[in-house]
């Protein structure tokens, strides 16, 4: 491969330095830090969403998310052995620049202040959530982008997801507090959208996605211990408050050992080789959590958990098998890391799993818990029925942004692709 122009060279530079001073004048002009407590927090106390919450310091739960994207999905990402490390220095420098870019957008909507952006620990965490949703889309166009038109993609993706994400759990009050439709599905599916745009023929023959190493492995099992032992602070972290904790953490738990026993039970029959792969037990781990995040916070019960995690550990093994070749050859997308099948499908589910239980809920079932899970419900301006069906009514909603996001970002990203950008390797 001939070795890139100085042209081609300079163009991520220029665009990263670009970026980085760009932001940095925003930063100047509008980001404040915010004080330690806010101000009227008592009032709140009992509302413990996300989204309503005390910007204060939060910092070992800000710590344990920050380590899902670049431990957790940095190091999922290396199983491509043409690219192996490369991968994760992508996912790093969309990691760099999604937490720099979410602050401010999210600030925008949600902590705008007298003309100033209040930011805290809590803004580090709803950033980092933003930062899952766009690795996930990355990881359907993994080696098919350059690194310029992936920071072009996470531009516009960070602003996209933003105001989905505003629109359900502000102005409608949806529950979502893990992101099984925020974050799993409308990133797997704004991805899928921009792969189909970016669709390239000569790729559908190959098999990089079945070239497994041992290194690669390696860096599966790391991924997979972060995952297991740092997710349930991912869940718990948007809800955090003293009673609802321990649901969101047991429930995250139970959830994980259920989808993996499933990748045993399954693997040995849809594989003649019998041999299990560790990417295997990772996706499994990912689309439990997927199914899992609406669902956490809520009255799930441990069968239940247990229930949902099986299946959704079912997903990716089945997916992978009978649903990616009707993907790839009939609708013509090319899904590198497999995300339909680990993040997409099981969101889907784990939204339909909060709507039923969001539907249920009842203050008997849910004590002093309704007040901080379902607080619209629990003062009586909203029915538990009313809220099912707004729970229900985001999921189309969310499918219709990411798709169109997806083609408006699939359009644009070939833009910057006239110049031949190195990737890294």
């Amino acid at each position: 491969m001939p070795e890139p122009s100085i042209t081609s060279r300079l163009q991520l530079s220029g665009f990263c330095f670009l970026l980085q001073i760009l932001l940095i004048i925003l930063f100047a002009l509008f980001v404040r830090y915010s004080p330690e407590r806010s101000p009227g927090l008592d009032s709140q106390e009992l509302n413990c969403s996300w989204r309503n919450r005390d910007l204060g310091l939060q910092p070992p739960r800000s710590w344990d998310v920050h380590l899902q994207p670049l431990l957790g999905f940095g190091l999922l990402v290396t199983f491509l052995a043409r690219y192996r490390l490369g991968s994760v220095a992508i996912s790093i420098l969309v990691v760099a620049f999604v937490i720099q870019w979410a602050v401010l957008i999210q600030g925008f909507l949600y902590s705008f202040q007298n003309g100033k952006i209040v930011v805290g620990a809590q803004s580090m965490v709803s950033a980092n959530l933003c930062t899952m949703a766009v690795l996930i889309s990355t990881g359907a166009v993994l080696g098919r982008i350059n690194p310029v038109q992936t920071l072009l993609m996470t531009l516009l993706e960070v602003t996209i997801f933003t105001l989905n994400e505003f629109i359900l759990l502000s102005l409608m009050g949806v529950r979502d507090s893990g992101g099984s439709l925020t974050v799993h599905t409308f990133g797997a599916y704004f991805g899928l959208m921009v792969s189909r745009i970016l669709h390239q023929p000569r790729m559908d023959g190959m098999q990089e996605e079945q070239d497994k190493g041992h290194q690669a492995d390696g860096f599966a099992v790391a991924g997979t211990i972060y995952l297991w032992i740092f997710w349930p602070s991912f869940i718990s972290a948007p809800t955090f408050c003293g009673t609802t904790e321990p649901w969101a953490v047991l429930n995250t738990h139970f959830s994980l050992a259920a989808s993996t026993l499933a990748t045993f039970v399954l693997s040995p029959i849809l594989h003649e080789e019998g041999t299990l792969w560790m990417v295997q037990l990772q996706d499994a781990t990912l689309a439990s959590v997927a199914m899992m995040g609406m669902a956490g916070e809520m009255l799930v019960t441990p069968f239940g958990a247990l229930t949902a995690g099986f299946l959704a550990g079912l997903v990716p093994l089945l997916g992978s098998r009978f649903l990616m070749p009707f993907l790839r050859s009939r609708l013509k997308i090319q899904d590198t890391c497999g995300i339909h099948n680990i993040h997409g499908l099981p969101g889907v589910l784990g939204t339909l799993l909060g709507t039923l239980l969001a539907a249920l809920a009842t203050a008997d079932a849910y004590g002093d818990r309704l007040q901080v899970v379902f607080p619209e419900v629990a003062q009586g301006t909203r029915t538990a029925t009313g809220q099912g069906l707004l729970q229900l009514c985001a999921l189309p909603l969310t499918l219709l942004l990411a798709t169109l996001g997806g083609c408006l970002t699939g359009e644009a990203v070939p833009v910057l692709g006239r110049c031949r950008v190195p990737r890294c390797r």
